[in-house]
């Protein structure tokens, strides 16, 4: 990794073994999930550390980013192919990558429309995944 137009990036031992624990991980995690897993290794990294370098690697555009209901930020390693969106279960937070080419090309007509350039932005998409969602009440057990 190193400098680009988004972020900088220099390379360090501490900031290596963030990016590694975060590429251990298959699904969205937090900063501080990520410093437990690397305290549990023995890799003495402080949490500053880790926030810093999250926000470096969001910078640089090599982190995928959503929310949770209470505003903390889970972090991927971006895909190859480039950033995507993704719907994300309020209750258990399973996240699934959503087809967002539609989104990408709104993006893109707005922003020529009103005569913006280099524009970022966030989608963000909640709900409750099927496998959280609570059945159908049975009103005859009241009874």
């Amino acid at each position: 990794m190193h400098g680009t137009a988004r972020g900088e990036w220099r390379t360090t031992p501490q900031r290596a073994a963030v990016l590694d624990a975060l590429r251990d991980h298959d699904d969205f995690v937090s900063a501080q999930r990520l410093h437990a897993a690397l305290s549990a290794e023995g890799v003495t990294v402080g949490l500053t550390t880790v926030y810093r370098t999250l926000r470096l690697l969001e910078a640089a555009g090599h982190v995928d980013v959503v929310r949770d209901s209470d505003g903390e930020r889970f972090y991927r390693p971006r895909p190859d192919d480039g950033h995507r969106h993704y719907l994300v279960c309020r209750m258990c937070g399973l996240s699934l990558a959503v087809d967002s080419e539609e989104v990408e090309e709104w993006v893109t007509r707005i922003a020529r429309e009103i005569g913006f350039h280099a524009v970022d932005h966030t989608v963000e998409l909640t709900g409750v995944c099927d496998g959280c969602r609570p059945g159908p009440v049975d009103r005859r057990a009241d009874s």
